[in-house]
């Protein structure tokens, strides 16, 4: 016997089931090579060397460099008092392409160590905005930080330097693009600032900064994990900030502004500190800094700074995080590399498989053509787990796919094959694989 009640009743909940079944996870943010960046420190930074890698970069530069231990002292610009010429350098870096973020390092300047705190940090951060900023004729910097990991100074005393620095810089340089130090959402702490130090003070920042290491353990060994790891406070740590953002700052943007893992090729030394110091592989290191680009993209973090650019393969705490060693590139160089060549015209569209321990799937567009899009698959592990998987039907056709590499020349191709419900399959691991798709446009 018909019963169209029924069959009306069904299709009705199908719809109200699909209304309230959540989609694929999207956030609209820059397209990755303006996200891309890298930790570096003046005359030692090669800039040649790192173009393939990135266009952002992050400087240590060094207050006391440019005043001694005078806090009253006048800069005179482009010479620091110990006469490095900042116009060529940074001109240079800028010559080579690059927008450079300045630290401003004044984390061991004390409070009793100013002659007049107030008037000294103002009177700098004016002098550094009208030569440095991307209104005068030279245009050298694009953003500056006040402060790096000032937890020997008191939050007072941060606060006091911040807003009056900041103040000076937006006198010197509205244009000139204001970041806090390495932030918390919790108390401050030996590394970084809780953000309650600067409620009031949002007119005079436009980003804020995060740093972020993926420690399963701190001291002796000082061990890290997979960026993707739900035992970590890596990533939650960002997005504690960004959920503070959104309730006291909101339309700042976050910065991690350093991020990274080391990997020797020595073992720990047999006494000291670091004796009982563990490294991650060199593979591994490559595998997790694309990974952290790729899940900062979707979390919305619009900029991300590998810590840090060339090491000496010290066996110890950052002393081996180098992209390349002694200027040789390592494999997580080409791997970076091979990230900013691939997806730098692209943007995070959404994730459509984010399956802890198993599987990460998102989707990147190129620009505004919706028909070029690149999907990126990858085990989000830290055991060398490898096996075949069946992706969702793709929205076009899959025209190539690659995996990421670590060498320098030919990139591995990935073998797929189509599946009877129209899905993808084929094998993933611990470095991403890239499935280039076309699809068709309306009519």
């Amino acid at each position: 016997m018909s019963r169209p009640w029924f069959v009306l009743a069904v299709l009705w909940l199908m719809v109200v089931a699909a209304a309230d079944a959540p989609p694929p996870r999207s956030v609209a943010g820059p397209v990755l090579r303006d996200s891309m960046g890298l930790v570096v420190h003046t005359v030692l930074f090669r800039p040649e060397l790192y173009r393939p890698v990135c266009r952002l970069v992050r400087n240590y530069h060094g207050l006391e460099w440019d005043i001694g231990r005078d806090t009253n002292y006048a800069p005179r610009f482009p010479f620091a008092r110990n006469q490095v010429n900042w116009e060529e350098l940074y001109g240079g870096w800028r010559e080579s392409g690059y927008e450079t973020l300045v630290c401003v390092v004044l984390d061991d300047f004390l409070a009793g160590e100013w002659h007049d705190l107030a008037r000294d940090a103002y009177a700098y951060g004016l002098a550094f905005a009208r030569f440095f900023g991307p209104s005068g004729t030279q245009r050298l910097v694009e953003a500056v930080q006040i402060g790096n990991e000032p937890g020997l100074m008191d939050d007072a005393t941060y606060r006091e330097i911040f807003e009056h620095m900041a103040r000076g810089i937006r006198k010197g340089d509205p244009r000139l693009r204001i970041v806090t130090c390495a932030a918390t959402a919790g108390p401050s702490h030996r590394y970084a600032k809780g953000l309650s130090t600067l409620e009031g003070l949002e007119d005079l920042y436009d980003a804020i900064a995060v740093h972020t290491y993926a420690h399963v353990e701190n001291w002796p060994t000082w061990r890290r994990s997979y960026p993707e790891d739900p035992a970590l406070t890596y990533l939650t740590d960002v997005q504690a900030v960004q959920e503070w953002r959104d309730v006291h700052a909101p339309g700042k943007e976050v910065w991690v502004t350093e991020f990274g893992w080391d990997a020797s090729t020595k073992e720990a030394l047999p006494t000291g500190e670091f004796s009982q110091w563990v490294g991650s592989t060199e593979t591994e290191q490559a595998q997790y800094l694309v990974r952290s680009f790729l899940v900062f993209s979707a979390m919305g973090v619009e900029r991300a700074y590998i810590f840090w650019f060339d090491d000496q393969d010290e066996p110890q705490v950052h002393g081996s995080s180098g992209l390349t060693r002694h200027y040789q590139p390592k494999p997580a160089f080409h791997a970076v590399a091979h990230l900013h060549r691939t997806l730098g015209e692209y943007r995070f569209a959404r994730a459509l498989v984010e399956d802890a321990g198993d599987l990460y799937l998102y989707e990147f567009r190129r620009g505004d053509d919706e028909g070029d899009r690149i999907w990126v698959a990858w085990s989000p592990t830290g055991s060398g787990r490898e096996r075949e998987v069946a992706l969702p039907r793709p929205p076009g056709a899959v025209v190539r796919a690659e995996r990421m590499p670590l060498a320098e020349g030919a990139v591995e191709p990935v073998q797929w094959e189509s599946a009877a419900d129209g899905g993808v399959r084929l094998v993933v691991n611990e470095s991403p694989a890239y499935l280039w798709l076309r699809v068709p446009g309306p009519g």
